[in-house]
């Protein structure tokens, strides 16, 4: 069979593989996407059912990285982007209670010191270190740190149980000890080179230009969003339930997937996991492919339950907590959907999602669903005042899904830079490289798909 040509080969149509293609249309490319999952969007993710609107993954797309939200707006979902619900508030459990994220915090770092002194989130020797820092000198190390390390310098130890492992690694399912403060958070590296204080840094920065929360999603939760994408592309793009068995050549590429089809281009964008991607490059750069599996993933589940509204004692006010891992929990986090975001439940009922695994829980999903749901169950009961049995229980399963950018993940990626250098018009992007949200893999896909445009042959 002869390969078909297009100009780019997308594998992956998760939402940085969606981005490139939508980039690649823009630019007059003609791109095919191959999916080896029988639908697009990869962890993105929403089912409706019985009334409830559940995102299975994220739920939220970042205002402050703007690439997602200017990509709906792009293809006319602006006008249904839709704020988080007031109060927007975040908790912390700390001895089994839930302790609101003290007035003015930003990344869970205070910034105004009279909310500091009335939380009862800290002990008084922890409060009195975290107000020190506005004017304890600080000392960076010449490289990379963890955000464990990066937080204790600042804050102090108590700080990273209760701040920097439930809330900072914890958006991550990753390990406070390991993952890499100058790749997922430097913005905080930043503002230390520049102020040396983070919280004189959060002080003199501006203030938000809109009081609408930091977060946006869509009424029909963030599927819609993969809807409308690949609806904009020109019709047969995308082909789902079409793994790819091999990449060979080096320009032109031939892709063959596992049905047999053949494509051919001189540009292959791999959209897919740092690992998936060290299989298809391993017969091509084994150097490549032993750089790509360097990148560390772990698995997660989402646990979905629908209640009636009477059966929480709780008052649902804000978006949910995390649980530090000392709290001794099953659950990494509980959202409050239904009081997150507008629409999400029927009348007379809320929807909570919890949230298991990562690196602290590594074979949670060695367990069966019912474990994971009695487990789920069992410490929401305890930290919400819950009576009864959910009328609605799911649970979506996300094996080796998050992205681990651990100490060192920058020098790792410069590395995997330069090895591509040696395979002309071959692109890498997604989660495990240059961005683990999806304002981020947005904003990857389309750069990378700007480069794939540009590219001419030699």
């Amino acid at each position: 069979m002869e390969p078909s040509p297009v100009d780019v080969v997308i594998v992956g149509a998760g939402i940085a593989g969606l981005a490139a293609a939508f980039e690649l249309s823009r630019r007059g490319r003609r791109a095919i996407v191959l999916e080896r999952r029988p639908r697009p969007g990869g962890v993105v993710l929403t089912e409706q059912t019985g009334g409830f609107t559940i995102d299975a993954g994220p739920d939220s797309l970042l205002v402050q990285k703007p690439a997602a939200l200017d990509l709906c707006r792009e293809i006319g979902l602006g006008g249904r982007l839709v704020s988080t619900r007031p109060p927007r508030i975040a908790y912390i459990l700390r001895g089994g209670q839930l302790h609101a994220l003290p007035e003015g915090s930003v990344l869970g770092i205070p910034t105004k010191l009279a909310p500091l002194a009335a939380s009862r989130l800290f002990s008084w020797p922890a409060k009195l270190r975290m107000a020190a820092e506005a004017v304890r000198p600080n000392r960076p190390p010449a490289g990379d740190e963890s955000i464990g390390s990066f937080i204790d310098r600042h804050f102090g130890h108590e700080a990273v149980e209760y701040l920097a492992d439930p809330l900072l690694a914890g958006i991550h399912a990753g390990d406070v000890d390991r993952l890499s403060a100058r790749a997922l958070f430097p913005r905080l590296v930043e503002a230390e080179a520049r102020h040396g204080s983070l919280i004189r840094a959060f002080r003199r920065a501006p203030r938000p230009a809109t009081s609408d929360g930091a977060f946006r999603s869509l009424p029909g939760g963030l599927g819609e969003l993969i809807a409308a994408l690949v609806a904009a592309l020109p019709a047969g793009t995308v082909r789902a339930d079409c793994p790819v068995a091999a990449l060979e050549g080096r320009g032109p590429y031939r892709v063959r997937t596992a049905s047999g089809e053949r494509w051919q281009a001189p540009c292959v964008v791999l959209a897919v996991p740092a690992y998936a991607a060290a299989d298809l490059v391993a017969p091509l750069d084994a150097d490549l492919a032993d750089r790509c599996r360097a990148i560390r993933y772990v698995s997660t589940a989402t646990v979905a339950l629908g209640y009636p509204a009477a059966a929480i004692r709780r008052p649902l006010q804000g978006t949910g907590f995390v649980v530090p891992r000392r709290e001794g929990l099953s659950i990494l986090a509980g959202t409050w959907v239904s009081s997150k975001w507008p629409s999400r439940a029927p009348d007379g009922h809320v929807l909570l999602r919890a949230f298991v695994g990562g690196a602290r829980d590594p074979r949670a999903l060695e367990r069966d669903d019912e474990t994971l749901v009695a487990q789920a169950t069992a410490d929401l009961r305890r930290v919400m005042a819950i009576d009864g049995e959910p009328e609605l229980v799911r649970v979506y399963r996300w094996p080796e899904a998050n992205a681990q950018y651990e100490v060192g993940h920058l020098d790792r990626l410069a590395a995997i830079e330069r090895a591509l250098g040696r395979l002309p018009g071959l692109y890498l992007t997604g989660s495990g490289f240059r961005g683990v949200g999806i304002p981020d893999c947005v904003s990857d896909g389309r750069a990378t798909a700007r480069a794939a445009a540009a590219f001419r042959p030699t």
